[in-house]
């Protein structure tokens, strides 16, 4: 029986495009595919041993193996490509239209709305890359104390501001404010915190930022779980993307380094039920930037460090690796890309080698944890649970 789940999230790191990726702007997109091309292939030894390689065609990782874990690949059945929507989904809930976007900037009677109820002037209003952003208006909002907001492909609504001129919790508190305002016609996904440090010139994001994210319309995984006794815990911004719903404990971490040693002790403690978690580096620093260098480095990084993992999952444990969406470093693009997910299951109390093929919908993954925890089930998604089980 299995009595402890650890999920992690690879955020963004797609394999291939959907078949509507053209109406996303994403044809071609192929996160871990291409990333692997141009950089002459990835040395993922422990990934390729679940099954990676088998799932798709990625330079360097071998798929005429004997895999040791289950593998296939998941489809977004929900329109959009936003981490809130993907995570949404892996937990049974499939959204029937898109967090609405604003590729021209906010309505100038929303952003009027917002500076009277936060109290600050704004500046920016358009789709931006975070880092450009700062270093176009960091001198202006510091001479000024406007906030700096900001857009972009996915459905969000970003506030940028300098720690010197505007401590953390003041930035939080404005964040809260927007994310109150932001509801019905224009409840965006997430309201995201920016804080940067630095001067003109040298201006730099720091790690606390915070994402607040609409409250799922409808009860997840997490909330089932949650009402059966079964623990969540929450690591990294998972517990902001679902705005606290069906969470017991919460984790907070900086960076994927830090999420994986937090995955680890965790796993050293006698806990039973969901460890969920995300590494974000992947989307926010490297994918966003189209830095597939560091891309590349944090994926060998990551499958370097998975043995560690692996070799606590005892007879009682599952391991299940994906991601949300993509976000292909070699297009042009910045933004996340509409594409297919990786799905690599591994246990000791389960079978080996089990190809899963392709699955209609990432919801698949939620109602296969409702079946081994032996909760309601999502209306979404079906269970693989009894094609890998022993």
């Amino acid at each position: 029986m299995v009595r402890r789940i650890v999920l992690i999230i690879l955020d963004a790191c797609g394999v291939g495009e959907l078949p509507d990726a053209d109406q996303y702007g994403d044809a071609g997109s192929d996160t871990l595919g291409n990333l692997a091309s141009v950089l002459g292939g990835l040395n993922l030894p422990n990934l390729a041993s679940l099954g990676l390689g088998k799932i798709h065609e990625i330079c360097g990782v071998p798929s005429d193996i004997d895999a040791i874990g289950c593998y296939g690949k998941m489809a977004e059945l929900s329109p959009g490509k936003d981490s809130t929507t993907g995570h949404w989904e892996l937990m049974g809930l499939v959204l029937e239209k898109p967090f609405p976007v604003y590729p021209h900037g906010f309505p100038k009677e929303l952003l009027e709305r917002f500076t009277e109820l936060a109290g600050y002037g704004v500046i920016g209003n358009k789709p931006a890359s975070g880092t450009e952003i700062i270093k176009e208006l960091g001198e202006e909002h510091l001479l000024t104390r406007k906030l700096i907001v900001y857009t972009s492909a996915d459905s969000v609504f970003q506030i940028a501001a300098h720690k010197d001129m505007v401590p953390l919790d003041e930035l939080y508190r404005v964040s809260k404010v927007a994310r109150e305002m932001l509801k019905g016609e224009h409840g965006v996904g997430r309201v995201i915190a920016r804080p940067f440090a630095g001067s003109a010139g040298s201006f730099y994001r720091t790690p606390e930022r915070r994402d607040f994210s609409l409250k799922p319309p409808k009860r997840t995984v997490l909330d089932y779980l949650h009402g059966e006794g079964v623990p969540v815990i929450a690591i990294g911004k998972i517990n902001d993307l679902f705005a606290g719903e069906g969470i017991q404990t919460v984790l907070h971490t900086e960076n994927n380094e830090d999420v994986m040693e937090t995955i680890e002790r965790s796993m050293c403690k006698d806990l039973q039920g969901l460890i969920f978690a995300n590494l974000v580096d992947f989307d926010m620093l490297w994918g966003h930037r189209n830095n597939y260098e560091a891309f590349g480095d944090g994926l060998e990084k990551f499958d370097e460090f998975l043995p560690r993992i692996m070799n606590k999952i005892t007879g009682e444990d599952l391991l299940i690796i994906t991601a949300d969406h993509g976000c292909d470093p070699t297009t042009t693009s910045t933004d996340h890309s509409r594409e297919y997910v990786p799905l690599v299951v591994y246990g000791n109390s389960i079978r080996k080698g089990v190809d899963l093929g392709i699955r209609k919908t990432f919801s698949d993954l939620g109602a296969t944890i409702s079946e081994i925890f032996q909760t309601k089930r999502p209306v979404w998604g079906k269970s693989f649970y009894g094609d890998i089980r022993n």
